[in-house]
């Protein structure tokens, strides 16, 4: 079947499951009760108490294509104001990138040098990293150790997977091994029961969709948040036939490691309840924790009108989640505006110089991409907050 000519991961999930057949790993779809009581969770701040500064980064080089996001990735916050804003781009394929600067102002930026060797002597590179296997959605950690890692999902012919990298200082990175990586989408060989001589088969517990969000706690063990897709029959309501996906509710499992590497237990944490509409789903988790416990934005995805919001909620331990809001907590600006149709969280909150801060992905496109205000695009986009809290 022939790819689109921008390929996108949201029409890379709708031709990898046309491809497979359909194929995913997952139970049975159910509909939670409210079970949790709310009343003795903070609250949080109103969606009016957001200020919106507009777009921050968007494509401007040759190698960045048409398109940029940071769905899933950190910033980093430097000296006198300025940020490190890790970043995908989409140029006849994927890639990786990171910007430095102030926001507001020309950020100098920094495309990643792939290498199927050692890693290039740049300011940004990753060796051994096989041919034709291009990387998307980064997230850097430094370790305990002073040691720097970064995850990142790869597409490659019959390849989508989560690998990781470390490096000792911070410039060059060296994939530890793309025969056994940290996840496997449905859509990778080794998921399909094709894996290649010396390659690491996919087991069911580390099968997963690419909305991956990962941390490292205080304790140095390490927590995920993916998304799992459940198949559900036409017959049901949740089947939503113009979704890019149809016939798939996407829901959300924790994951725990002691080494980041070998995630052990998986744990069904959100997914549609009563007090929902039939056709929610959950499209990611992005966790903050703070002193008061686990902040998250959810990827509250009404699939019915192909929308994205950040949903807020609540968790004491980042396992028993509360939703007390069930909708947007960043509001979507009015259309023809560049997040008018959805918003896509970065891997967590920043609290810096008295605010925090959050840096997502806007689109003006619907999700399954067949309508869009104007020319479709992705760029990313800067808010900020004086306090998170009611």
């Amino acid at each position: 079947m022939n790819m689109p000519n921008k390929m996108t991961r949201r029409s890379f999930l709708y031709y990898s499951l046309c491809v497979t057949g359909g194929m995913v790993f997952a139970g049975p779809v159910s509909v939670q009760s409210r079970e949790n009581p709310e009343d003795d969770i903070p609250r949080p701040c109103a969606p009016e108490a957001w200020r919106k500064h507009g777009i921050i980064l968007e494509a401007s080089e040759p190698w960045e294509g048409v398109d940029i996001q940071n769905f899933t990735m950190r910033a980093e916050p430097l000296p006198d104001g300025a940020w490190r804003i890790w970043y995908s781009v989409a140029n006849h394929g994927y890639g990786l990138a990171y910007a430095e600067g102030i926001p507001g102002k020309i950020m100098r930026k920094i495309p990643a040098r792939c290498s199927q060797n050692e890693p290039d002597d740049a300011p940004f590179s990753i060796g051994n990293l096989p041919e034709k296997w291009k990387p998307v959605q980064v997230t850097h950690i430094l370790l305990p150790t002073g040691r720097h890692r970064l995850y990142f999902w790869v597409h490659g012919p019959e390849v989508l997977r989560y690998l990781a990298a470390e490096s000792e200082d911070g410039r060059r990175y060296r994939v530890l091994d793309p025969l056994r990586p940290v996840l496997y989408h449905p859509n990778d060989r080794a998921a399909r029961g094709a894996a290649l001589p010396g390659e690491q088969p996919a087991s069911p517990g580390v099968i997963s969709n690419d909305s991956s969000m990962i941390y490292q706690l205080p304790d140095g063990t390490f927590e995920m948040y993916a998304v799992t897709l459940v198949a559900v029959p036409k017959e049901d309501p949740a089947y939503i036939a113009h979704d890019n996906a149809p016939g798939l509710v996407r829901v959300v499992d924790r994951y725990t490691s002691g080494d980041g590497l070998h995630f052990e237990t998986r744990q069904r944490i959100i997914e549609r309840d009563a007090a929902d509409p039939v056709d929610q789903q959950f499209y990611h988790l992005s966790v903050t924790r703070t002193a008061k416990g686990c902040v998250g934005m959810l990827g509250h995805y009404r699939c019915e009108a192909q929308t994205m919001d950040l949903e807020w909620c609540f968790s004491p331990d980042g396992v028993k989640w509360q939703r007390p809001l069930r909708r947007a907590w960043l509001m979507r600006s009015a259309q023809p505006a560049p997040d008018c149709y959805g918003i896509y969280a970065s891997n967590q909150l920043v609290y810096q110089d008295g605010k925090w801060h959050l840096f997502y992905t806007g689109v003006n496109s619907s999700h399954n991409g067949k309508h869009s205000y104007g020319k479709p695009r992705q760029v990313i986009m800067y808010a900020t907050v004086d306090s998170i809290w009611a």
